[in-house]
């Protein structure tokens, strides 16, 4: 049913119920995990200041250590897993990279590390679950 499903990250709990469905998934499905960490530029726009920049590889750093990590649990699991970091609007860049790896299924924490507001759908899983021409699956 399943041979790629693409799991967006932020790192935040919902992320991570996120990535635990879809190892779960890629298991019973024997699929493969694409993961992928998105700098949120438009925030900050494209470095052209040194503290803007500064901004920029701190949070890309963060990103590359957190899909390492997750990596190497799907790693754990026997699943085969690859990896993506990119630059842009992350609800943009998600639909983008499902597009570019044929993914069969978005799964998505309900919401991120931005949401301040209990119980409701972020902006981001928001419109990826509104635009995207695949199934997703919120956690």
């Amino acid at each position: 049913m399943y041979e790629t499903i693409l799991v967006p990250t932020d790192g935040s709990d919902p992320a991570n119920r996120a990535v635990e469905h879809a190892l779960a998934l890629a298991d019973e499905y024997d699929a493969q995990i694409d993961l992928l960490y998105c700098v949120e530029t438009f925030r900050y726009g494209e470095p052209a200041l040194s503290s803007t920049e500064i901004v920029l590889d701190e949070l890309e750093d963060r990103g590359q250590d957190l899909l390492t990590d997750l990596a190497e649990r799907a790693d754990n699991y026997g699943t085969e897993v690859s990896t993506c970091l990119c630059h842009g609007r992350p609800w943009e860049e998600i639909l983008a990279r499902a597009e570019d790896v044929d993914a069969d299924l978005i799964v998505i924490g309900y919401q991120g590390q931005s949401h301040t507001r209990d119980q409701r759908i972020g902006s981001t899983a928001e419109r990826v679950v509104r635009t995207a021409d695949r199934p997703v699956l919120t956690a």
